[in-house]
C-alpha cells in the first residue's frame, strides 16, 4: 500500500483519535487508561497548533498515522525545545512511514528554530525506544515506575535528539 504525507487538518481529527485510542486500549504507548471520547478529537490538533504536524493517508484517503511537534514547556525559555508525538495504525508500522514522518518533522522543526526534540516513551514500548535510537535519539532520563496503567507499573523513558 502507498502512503502520502500531508499537513494535519481538522478533517483528520477523528481518524487520529481512532489511532490514538487503539494504543490507549491495547498498549502502554499512549498513557491514558481509557479511550478519549469523540469530543476530544480536537485536543491533538490543539496541542500541535503552531508546530509542524502531518498525517499519513493510505490509498483510500484514510488516516494511517499522524505526527507532530509540540511545546515541551510553553515558556519562551524553552522555545528551541519541542516534544514529538506520533502514532501509526498497526498495519502501517514497518513500512517506512514513521521514518519519513520523523525526517519531515525534524526538517520543519529546524526551520522553525527548534534545536532539541524530546520524546517521552513508555518503558514497555521497546519498539519505539529502538526506533528512536536508530534515528539518533539518545536516552537522557528514565523515571522508574511512575506510570500505573491497568494495574501495571511502567517507566517513562525520555530520549532527545539535538538538531544543530
Amino acid at each position: 500500500m502507498e502512503y502520502t504525507l500531508e499537513k494535519m487538518e481538522e478533517k483528520h481529527a477523528l481518524g487520529m483519535l481512532d489511532i490514538f485510542n487503539h494504543y490507549v486500549e491495547h498498549s502502554f504507548a499512549a498513557y491514558p487508561e481509557r479511550p478519549l471520547p469523540r469530543e476530544a478529537a480536537g485536543l491533538l490538533l490543539k496541542k500541535a497548533e503552531g508546530y509542524p504536524a502531518y498525517v499519513a493517508l493510505d490509498d483510500a484517503g484514510t488516516v494511517a498515522g499522524f505526527g507532530f511537534l509540540h511545546a515541551h514547556l510553553p515558556l519562551p525559555t524553552f522555545r528551541r525545545t519541542a516534544e514529538i508525538t506520533y502514532f501509526l495504525r498497526p498495519d502501517a508500522c514497518g513500512c517506512g512511514i514513521g521514518s519519513k514522518m520523523l525526517d519531515l518533522l525534524l526538517r520543519d522543526g529546524r526551520e522553525r528554530g527548534i534545536s532539541v526534540v524530546l520524546a517521552s516513551i513508555s518503558g514497555k514500548n521497546e519498539g519505539s525506544i529502538a526506533f528512536h535510537r536508530r534515528h539518533g535519539f539518545v536516552e537522557c532520563g528514565r523515571f522508574r515506575n511512575i506510570g500505573l496503567k491497568r494495574g501495571e507499573m511502567f517507566d517513562v523513558v525520555w530520549m532527545q535528539k539535538t538538531l544543530d
